[in-house]
């Protein structure tokens, strides 16, 4: 049996104050936020979801905020730079938009391509390239219409303590096509047109420390329930230790860590995000799963309060 899955379904990361963590990605980028929840593993905890207006697969970034933890390094073992799809031309916009934010930034090129790379408040380091390729994204939030709105995930910078291993794994186990090479990268491709190219640093370096300001884990596609039972044997049977599925609410989920260290999760397009309350009404409220309801108001009372604001 050969799989291929279509791409990047979402990408989490533990970030800071939540209210911080809305401001940049929803007030400065525009995203939408379509779902705040709580982490089901630690109900104490939000867990938010932004993407594009209906919060499609390839398009969602998800935050675990945690005020005042500590911060972690960046390194092996982890996403190193998240790269976000941004209509052709562009760039100009975005390049003053974060002057008028005071966000720095540093312009980056590769394979042809010219991206701008910058952080957030947190020190995720993210990236804009101008792509066709995606469908444009209607949300239009503070002034960013779908003209310039991030479309979703153009892909993600993979680093791993043993990169021959990954790219093995990325090739011959995640079906991703080996387009190219270049300096320190080798690119990867799957078929769907957004989340779909991985660059794979090709040296390792220093270990990644969990924390604030690092990739939790990146999650890909897969169809239904079904074919994430056939893609979970399939893993297994190349050799990965994979968890039993586990119930996201919005989607299930198992997990792997891959040779290099990198934390997979392979997770199903459906149910999507409009399953529990209605797709105009995404992210206004706290939505939480049916076996914390019972403690809503002591979650309610625990959370830090935040709202999704336009900046001036």
């Amino acid at each position: 049996m050969n799989k291929a899955t279509r791409g990047i379904h979402h990408i989490s990361a533990i970030v800071g104050h939540p209210q911080e963590n809305i401001d940049f990605y929803a007030g400065v980028l525009g995203l939408r936020m379509v779902k705040q929840t709580v982490n089901f593993d630690d109900p104490g905890t939000y867990h938010l979801y932004f993407g594009n207006n209906e919060g499609k697969p390839g398009t969602i970034i998800t935050f675990f905020p945690w005020a005042n933890a500590f911060h972690g390094e960046i390194g092996d073992g982890q996403v190193g730079v998240t790269s976000y799809a941004i209509p052709k031309g562009s760039l100009g916009f975005w390049r003053e938009r974060f002057e008028q934010f005071i966000i720095s930034y540093t312009t980056e090129k590769r394979f042809g391509e010219e991206s701008i790379r910058f952080q957030d408040p947190h020190g995720l380091i993210l990236e804009m390239v101008e792509r066709d390729e995606g469908e444009a994204n209607i949300w239009t939030f503070g002034g960013i219409h779908p003209d310039v709105s991030v479309k979703g995930f153009a892909g993600a910078t993979l680093y791993s303590s043993q990169p021959e291993q990954t790219a093995h794994l990325l090739e011959s186990v995640m079906g991703l096509e080996r387009i190219g090479e270049e300096g320190e990268i080798i690119r990867f491709k799957s078929s769907a047109p957004l989340g779909n190219v991985i660059d794979l640093k090709k040296t390792s370096g220093k270990r990644g420390r969990m924390g604030v300001g690092t990739v939790h884990h990146i999650a890909w596609r897969a169809e239904d329930d079904e074919d994430q039972l056939e893609w979970r044997e399939y893993v297994r049977s190349n050799g990965y230790g994979v968890t039993p599925v586990r119930d996201r609410n919005y989607f299930n989920a198992v997990y792997f860590r891959e040779h290099g260290e990198i934390l997979f999760e392979i997770a199903t397009d459906p149910p999507g995000f409009a399953h529990d309350e209605p797709s105009g009404e995404m992210g206004k409220k706290l939505m939480l799963p049916e076996q914390y309801e019972n403690m809503r108001d002591l979650i309610e009372r625990k959370l830090i309060p935040i709202e999704v604001r336009e900046l001036e």
